[in-house]
């Protein structure tokens, strides 16, 4: 009963791995590795493959390699390869090794050559069109091309003279020998080798034929000897074809299984790293580490932490059917450790001057507020309590009803940490907007002050920042980057279209507690009644700026 037990609470890949060790694969020769591309930054996507291998070398105490896919020269740049090794540092992950495809570039030719030499390779000379219309469809079988049957000598010279950069891009391909009426077409003679006249990031020019990702990907596999290879759904057509390319060269060590989980989708907006590279280069958004961006990076300057993805990611699990997220459950993840973790401050997005006219012109004093509820050690800190301070202009309702907990001319509420107020008459502008509202405070009635007045129950507390001893401050009020859960589902909408034009609010005035005065980037806090925020990567002391990471609340399913 407890293995059926043990067994249940396993994922599907965690028991692959335990009937492979049952089946005599040593627990060392566990090995696992995330292979990114670097023509992008990580998104939340990758945050499920990276969680899934790192924690599976965590569980097995095993290796993972960090390897890069880089076999195309036209997207990949060192910017991408260094900022997916800052995001996976920051996440707290480990990687034993550090490889690249391109480290395997003159074996995957040798290799490539002895397939030639085994008649299971050729040089295939058509134009792409005639290839694709020779390769057939899912229920009609391909053909030949008609250079399938060259010589080995010829293919080999050909093949040559491609790496010798004689031919021009699209002239002539290297294709694997299997079968044109193979019922999976990915069979259906693969290209292995292209041509292309592209300055690599690492290697340079030193090549101009690259070999293609069903090719490398195995192979890479098989060189550092990975014992599973774990990949999303969209490959498992393709692991015949693996499975034939290791054929080819295996010979002995641990020969790596391929085996696939489903991918990890969000709702409200795209995975896509082509289309979050449009958005980028058509300045949509602020580049990659925009805090609308699905991108690790984007994430981070939001104010996400490293502990509310792993929770994301554990809480999402491991399944075979592909999976689209509510980011409510991501933004939840978040709320659940910084409410643990931030300091409570208080923040007037947007504010309107009260005076207290009762009170003692030019005098202020301290109260105390809790840096922390939820923590008993956070302590306590000092606020500055003045004549005139500012509250939220929502928070002010001329002729309030009294069923609405906020302030009015003639009603009262409590101000948090301080004391008992009523409105007594509002200050308008010359179009008759207000600016200012004159009220009273009982001053008696100061929270814990241990009065009688001071237990008084008024309905409505709110949150406030002195007029005096404050700093100003730049708040961006970040929502949903789409206005629509599935914007790329409709093919012939141009996602891009279906931008929420509300997904940045920026707030130039807004009047944060002066202890923030000397905030740093990614320090994170929770301003009480509004969210938690986040200071950005761009904020200076000259010009505080802070990024809404969450609402208090999920404000988005009462609206939907």
């Amino acid at each position: 009963m407890e293995n059926l037990e043990e067994k249940k609470s396993l994922n599907f890949i965690e028991q692959i791995i335990e009937e492979d060790l049952k089946e005599g694969l040593s627990a060392d020769q566990l090995k696992f590795r995330f292979p990114p591309e670097p023509n992008g930054y990580l998104h939340i996507g990758h945050a499920k493959a990276f969680g899934l291998n790192f924690g599976l070398g965590e569980k097995y105490n095993a290796p993972v390699v960090l390897r890069f896919d880089d076999t195309n020269p036209s997207k990949e740049e060192q910017e991408y390869v260094d900022a997916i090794k800052y995001d996976l540092s920051w996440m707290g992950l480990k990687w034993a090794e550090e490889r690249y495809s391109s480290d395997y570039f003159q074996q995957l030719y040798d290799w490539a050559v002895l397939l030639i030499k085994k008649g299971k390779a050729y040089v295939d000379s058509q134009s792409s069109e005639d290839m694709a219309e020779q390769k057939g469809t899912p229920t009609k079988p391909g053909r030949n091309s008609p250079y399938r049957d060259r010589t080995v000598e010829e293919n080999l010279d050909l093949f040559n003279k491609m790496k010798q950069g004689e031919f021009k891009e699209g002239e002539h391909i290297l294709r694997a020998k299997i079968d044109m009426t193979h019922v999976n077409m990915l069979m259906r003679d693969p290209i292995m080798y292209r041509v292309m006249h592209k300055a690599h990031h690492r290697t340079g020019n030193n090549w101009c034929i690259y070999p293609m990702y069903d090719w490398a990907h195995g192979e890479s596999d098989y060189i550092e000897q990975i014992s599973h290879s774990l990949c999303s759904l969209e490959f498992e057509p393709h692991r015949e074809l693996y499975d034939w390319f290791l054929d080819q060269v295996y010979d002995q060590n641990t020969r790596p299984k391929q085996r696939e989980f489903s991918r990890l989708n969000l709702n409200y907006t795209v995975m896509s790293k082509r289309k979050l590279m449009q958005l980028v280069e058509e300045n949509l958004v602020g580049g990659w580490d925009d805090p609308r961006m699905p991108t690790i990076s984007g994430l981070r300057r939001r104010g996400y932490t490293p502990a509310s993805i792993h929770k994301f990611i554990v809480t999402a699990g491991v399944s075979k059917r592909e999976q689209v997220i509510d980011v409510a459950l991501l933004e939840s993840c978040i709320r659940a450790d910084l409410n643990k973790s931030t300091t409570r401050i208080m923040a007037v997005l947007d504010p309107l001057k009260l005076v207290i006219t009762n009170y003692p012109e030019g005098e202020t004093e301290i109260v105390m507020a809790d840096n922390n509820p939820e923590d008993e050690n956070a302590g306590q800190r000092e606020m500055i309590f003045s004549r005139e301070i500012y509250i939220e202009k929502a928070d002010f309702i001329e002729e309030c009803p009294s069923k609405v907990f906020k302030l009015g001319i003639g009603k009262e509420v409590r101000l948090k940490h301080g004391y008992i107020i009523k409105g007594e008459e509002v200050v308008r502008d010359a179009a008759g907007n207000i600016i200012e509202v004159k009220c009273s405070y009982d001053k008696k009635s100061k929270s814990g002050s241990g009065s009688e007045e001071s237990q008084r129950k008024v309905k409505g507390t709110l949150h406030w920042v002195s007029a005096s001893h404050h700093v100003t401050a730049q708040v961006n009020v970040y929502d949903r980057l789409f206005t629509v859960e599935a914007p790329d589902e409709n093919k012939e909408v141009d996602f891009k279209t279906l931008i929420n034009p509300a997904s940045l609010t920026v707030l130039n005035d807004c009047k944060i507690e002066l202890a923030l005065k000397d905030a740093k980037p990614q320090e994170r806090y929770q301003f009480q009644r509004l969210g938690y925020f986040c200071v950005d990567d761009d904020s200076t002391s000259e010009q505080l700026i802070f990024n809404r990471t969450a609402t208090l609340k999920d404000f988005w399913a009462k609206k939907n």
